[in-house]
């Protein structure tokens, strides 16, 4: 063997090894390993006491906006009937360029279009924004199963 190759082999190796060094053992998840298991099975969400779902748009809106907005709204009335009617699901609609909107576009860090899922309990408020949906425009279906599946263990279903 040539110094070269010998060179690059040993390059290889210390590489190796420093990265094995630096990886922490908790850092190693094994796929569907006891642990693993055992802790998705002691996990659990508590329920949400309410949910606000807050469509962001501008004045004019592009079809992507019109469409997260309105598959949004049919997944909660067709799928989430109940808890639609009851208040514990809420949908709103607002236009972030609107000067009377600056509080919730603020509260909520609105950028844009966008839509963020407020999981309430308690006095506790989680706000987080949903960028999935954007993918799913294209496609009614995939979007309501996709937001159906999302907000199911969020009120403990």
């Amino acid at each position: 063997m040539n110094k070269t190759k010998i060179g690059l082999i040993i390059g290889i190796i210390i590489i190796t090894l420093i990265g094995f060094y630096f990886l922490k053992p908790s850092e190693k998840v094994i796929p569907n390993s006891e642990e693993n298991i055992q802790q998705s099975d002691t996990f659990e969400i508590e329920p949400a006491d309410q949910i606000e779902v807050v469509h962001f748009h501008g004045t004019n809106q592009c079809f992507s906006c019109i469409k997260v907005g309105e598959y949004a709204l049919k997944t909660i009335k067709e799928k989430f009937k109940e808890e639609y009617e009851s208040g514990i699901i809420i949908f709103k609609e607002v236009n972030g360029e609107l000067e009377e909107n600056k509080e919730i576009v603020q509260k909520y860090g609105a950028r844009q279009s966008s839509l963020f899922v407020n999981v309430i309990i308690g006095e506790k408020e989680s706000i987080s924004e949903d960028t999935t949906v954007w993918r799913l425009t294209s496609n009614e279906d995939n979007f309501v199963k996709y937001f159906e599946e999302k907000l199911n263990p969020l009120l403990g279903k």
